[in-house]
């Protein structure tokens, strides 16, 4: 979470300077084509996963996500290097994950994915829209985990060798296991004490970061900061929930998020 904080704030601060160069206004999408397009993705998603076999959507998802870490590089590499580089950079990024993708490799492209992600996509809410629109998915994260959506499809992704997830090894020898290796079905047959490695969804830092930019192009880098730091109270909340309470089963990681998120955000309005 720090992590790519750090990076999205850096992406972000170099992008204000573009589009003001070019006099770029923030469009403030609204809420409901946002909402509209989110869960007709789930749905439409869902569906392929259900009636296509895998074997057939294994090279397609691989290309598609092959494609999106290029894209995230991309956008990082293109604020701060010559074009050309940029573009070399994104074709390597993604033909190494393509044919060599190991469990590190996998979480640093995703992070920087995520962080051009947030940069790019918070420019086009206002903070309240995308606000309401994290809580609205939080309600659906607490619904699709309690009923074992969200796991049922973690685990047809990972079947494919795709996974839009951190993956976090016990072990620092299996940081350079393959991605292969990754199954979420087998972690769900474990005790949580036998289990290689944990997983974090990667909406769980996404969401957060495309808040934060929003709040970082309305009032600037303070109030963006508190957005991030109230963030990772609410991931540490949803860890420690994990531990204390919910002992061996999947947690919604978004819903304290979003809450914390909130209690961030109020202050960032009366503060700034």
């Amino acid at each position: 979470m720090v992590l790519s904080l750090a990076l999205t704030f850096y992406v972000a601060a170099r992008e204000r300077v573009f589009f003001e160069e070019n006099q770029v206004i923030s469009p403030d999408i609204s809420l409901g084509p946002v909402i509209a397009y989110f869960f007709g993705v789930v749905v439409v998603l869902a569906l392929v996963l259900f009636f296509i076999p895998l074997r057939w959507l294994r090279q397609v998802f691989r290309v598609i996500f092959a494609l999106m870490f290029g894209w995230g590089v991309l956008i990082v590499a293109g604020l701060t290097l010559p074009s050309v580089a940029a573009y070399a950079l994104a074709v390597i990024a993604a033909v190494a994950w393509l044919f060599w993708a190991r469990v590190w490799l996998h979480d640093l492209l995703l992070l920087i994915a995520l962080a051009g992600a947030g940069s790019v996509f918070g420019f086009l809410f206002s903070p309240w829209t995308f606000m309401i629109f994290m809580l609205i998915i939080a309600v659906y994260d607490v619904v699709a985990v309690r009923f074992g959506f969200m796991v049922w499809m973690a685990d047809k992704m990972s079947e494919s060798d795709t996974l839009p997830a951190f993956i976090f090894p016990k072990q620092m020898s299996d940081w350079k296991m393959g991605l292969r290796s990754v199954r979420i079905g087998d972690l769900k047959e474990k005790e949580s004490g036998e289990r290689e490695y944990s997983i974090l969804g990667g909406g769980d830092i996404g969401f957060p970061l495309m808040l934060a930019v929003s709040v970082f192009f309305k009032t600037g880098l303070g109030g963006a900061v508190v957005i991030g730091a109230f963030a990772l109270v609410g991931l540490m909340g949803a860890f420690l929930i994990q531990l204390l309470w919910l002992k061996d089963k999947p947690v919604p990681a978004l819903p304290p998020i979003a809450l914390a998120s909130l209690i961030g955000f109020i202050i960032t309005e009366l503060a700034f």
